[in-house]
């Protein structure tokens, strides 16, 4: 299927605002990036979800945002509470036109987005998936093997290097499958197009520092994808937060911690493989068995 950056980036219906009368169109996913990344550096894993949805849902539509400070909104000022970032989110869509329920796929601080977004308007997401996902008090026990990784992707972002160090360092930091070749132009040009703000990092990273998850189960069912050979954040962690909630927990075994840049193809049938398999089994959408 040949699919152009349109059909990924724009609703074909116009689902309405909640509290309004017309009907939400069923399929739309809304993909979330992670700290100082938009939707750009996302590559063509949002095709090939649309296209593994596509056979499911021929109506799916998938939305990339920008968290408030990057990519296209990089001159607003980044919130420092997740909460206050999944604000932003959904008065992107109500402005974009669209409403919940959405499925939601969020990697890093899209993950943490997601997380408090489900608990706090469980009416407005159908289902979750969590990418490589690190939200205390999960990842606490978990944490420490790596914490000079995880800091040093923080501080690449934080300095003042040449765009072509940064994003080298950040990919040889986040990707194991993906030659630098293949994506550093395309990464250039985003920086180019939508230059990092070092404040806007900064406060991301603080968001992501605070927010704490909830031991308990978000009422929306949720799927874990996670890589053992992510360098950044520990696999555990997405094995505690399978246990802890109850929820279904694929593993990569040799992707980075950016796993739909390293094997989107994979990510995509994951994500259809388990909304197959719930209507197979049928499992009514929101609810988790």
């Amino acid at each position: 299927m040949n699919l152009s950056a349109a059909d990924v980036a724009t609703p074909a219906a116009s689902p309405t605002l909640r509290g309004s009368v017309a009907p939400v169109p069923v399929g739309v996913w809304v993909l979330l990036r992670g700290m100082s990344r938009e939707s750009g550096h996302w590559g063509v894993f949002p095709q090939h979800l649309l296209s593994e949805l596509r056979s499911l849902q021929p109506g799916a539509q998938v939305i990339s945002l920008d968290l408030p400070g990057t990519g296209t909104l990089r001159r607003l000022s980044s919130p420092t509470q997740v909460s206050a970032i999944v604000e932003a989110c959904r008065a992107e869509l109500r402005r974009r036109g669209v409403a919940g329920p959405v499925c939601v796929v969020g990697m890093s601080l899209g993950g943490a987005v997601l997380s408090d977004w489900a608990n706090r308007y469980p009416a407005e997401i159908e289902a979750g998936v969590l990418i490589n996902a690190s939200l205390r008090p999960f990842s606490e026990l978990f944490r420490k093997p790596r914490p000079l990784n995880y800091l040093g992707l923080a501080l690449l972002s934080l300095s003042r290097f040449s765009a072509r160090l940064r994003e080298e360092r950040v990919l040889s930091l986040t990707t194991r499958l993906t030659p630098t070749q293949a994506v550093i132009e395309r990464w250039l040009e985003l920086q180019r197009q939508h230059p990092l703000g070092v404040r806007n990092t900064a406060r991301q990273l603080l968001a992501s520092v605070r927010y704490r998850a909830s031991r308990t189960r978000p009422a929306a069912p949720m799927l874990l994808l996670c890589s053992k050979a992510d360098e950044l954040v520990d696999w555990r962690c997405s094995q505690a937060i399978s246990r802890a909630w109850g929820a279904p927990l694929r593993l990569h075994t040799k992707a980075g911690h950016d796993l739909p840049l390293d094997d989107p193809q994979w990510v995509a049938r994951a994500v259809a493989e388990w909304m197959r398999d719930r209507s197979i089994q049928g499992v009514s959408p929101g609810e988790w068995h």
